[in-house]
């Protein structure tokens, strides 16, 4: 069976990157089809739209999306809205997952990815003075990544951490922190515990060691997997997958477009590579995905793009069982 990945370069380093990863991919010599497809502010700019037609379309036939990056500027742009966060809503992918694997560290923070203070429910009173976000957090979306991350440590090393703001927060992370430990409850081989937003970035930053599965809200997820991601050697290695309970998943280096090197050459690959290695498992490729992985993390970056992916590659030779 042939799979079909869709190829979504975007904005910025996206460019630069993105075909270092499909390249590492073809190397694997696996049943994978590549169609590619435009989104992204450039996008935008050029058409008038972010994620055009054709693009959800190609989405929607794919078994998996290779996500770039996508730049979204700092004040609002009439008629824009970010293709990433359109594409988690359109196709329910509601679980953010991000590994951080290095000295010292083995997590996996699970994020909720399509509510919280991302929902997009902003306004402006008071002729502009005054700005409110709404935070909407629902039972249904709380239960369901609270099982994903429940389902993730059993794989991993059985332990769990619930992070919210409950003593604040009382309504919002409260109702998150009563449905995440009542799904925890059910997994009885799981040890369990819960940490407010403040301490779990202290002892994340003091003794990340401590952490196994991390599950929490849309932005303190956003968060905490950077903080994560630069504890293990920085953005350049951390990678993402965002999964819910349909066949398509999409895949994403989280480092975004990073405007300031692009069209260098020197933008780091191997978050892309370890992007594509996470396709890989959840196509079934386990094994393709840890060789993947294993040549990503043995490969120093050299500075050049072209150059590390090759090394990469190289290394996946040396990285076969």
């Amino acid at each position: 069976m042939t799979h079909t990945i869709t190829v979504i370069p975007g904005d910025g380093i996206g460019a630069e990157v993105i075909p270092a990863a499909v390249a590492a991919l073809e190397a694997l010599d696996l049943p994978l089809a590549f169609q590619h497809a435009e989104a992204g502010f450039g996008t935008f700019e050029r058409g008038g739209e972010a994620l055009p037609a054709a693009t959800i379309a190609a989405c929607a036939a794919s078994d998996a999306v290779l996500f770039g990056a996508t730049g979204s500027p700092m004040t609002r742009v009439p008629g824009y809205r970010s293709p990433i966060l359109v594409l988690r809503r359109r196709f329910d992918l509601y679980a953010n997952l991000r590994p951080a694997l290095g000295v010292g560290i083995d997590l996996l923070v699970v994020r909720e990815n399509t509510e919280g203070l991302y929902s997009g429910r902003e306004r402006l009173e008071d002729g502009g003075a005054t700005a409110i976000a709404e935070r909407v957090i629902t039972a249904r979306a709380s239960e369901r990544i609270a099982r994903i991350a429940c389902e993730a440590a059993q794989r991993r090393r059985g332990r769990l951490t619930v992070v919210h703001k409950a003593n604040v927060l009382k309504e919002t992370c409260g109702l998150f922190r009563r449905a995440a430990l009542e799904v925890a409850a059910g997994y009885p081989d799981l040890a369990v515990d819960e940490l407010l937003i403040d301490a779990a970035a202290m002892w994340l930053a003091r003794d990340p060691g401590r952490f196994d599965v991390i599950v929490t809200t849309n932005l303190f997820g956003d968060i905490l997997s950077d903080l994560a991601a630069g504890m293990a050697g920085g953005l350049g290695l951390a990678a993402s997958a965002n999964v819910g309970d349909g066949r398509l998943a999409l895949f994403e280096p989280v480092h975004g477009s990073a405007p300031d090197i692009a069209g260098q050459g020197t933008a780091d690959p191997r978050a892309a590579i370890l992007s594509a290695a996470l396709l890989l498992d959840h196509l079934g490729y386990a094994a393709e995905g840890e060789r993947l992985r294993r040549a990503a993390y043995a490969t120093p970056h050299t500075g050049d793009t072209g150059a590390t992916a090759r090394a990469v590659i190289a290394a996946l030779g040396e990285a076969a069982p």
